[in-house]
């Protein structure tokens, strides 16, 4: 799922304006999640001690923007207090309070929400966050 994902994103951005044959770099490609906590997919999430998730991109980003996004509402965590990024700029950790046996629908960016964005200003590759609490 994760690769899907990646693949998608890579080719929408290479369609919005990375010319056929320019060279790739990291520079001129969008940041991507490289990490999350909880980890995609994982299905034993402990609601009681986990109170934060966290996620790490390839690149350093810019403070004060992010588009943590709902799939539903009843899918997404209830939020405690602001998002803010780790001194790494590269990891952006926001609070929360789950709920046992259910499952967690999060979009870090979105085809509607881009302000995930590296300090460049290009937008982060969507990324689709599931996981499950025991």
């Amino acid at each position: 799922m994760k690769k899907a994902i990646a693949v998608l994103g890579c080719l929408m951005w290479l369609a919005a304006g990375l010319a056929w044959g320019q060279e790739a770099s990291l520079k001129t490609l969008p940041p991507s999640v490289v990490k999350t906590v909880p980890e995609a997919g994982d299905r034993n999430v402990d609601a009681a001690t986990t109170t934060q998730i966290r996620v790490t991109f390839s690149k350093e980003m810019l403070d004060r923007s992010w588009s943590w996004s709902q799939l539903s509402k009843e899918s997404f965590p209830q939020v405690l207090g602001n998002p803010k990024y780790l001194d790494d700029r590269k990891t952006c950790v926001l609070d929360v309070k789950l709920e046992p046996g259910k499952t967690y629908v999060i979009w870090i960016n979105s085809q509607v929400f881009m302000n995930f964005k590296d300090a460049d200003g290009h937008p982060a590759v969507p990324y689709l966050l599931v996981f499950q609490t025991r």
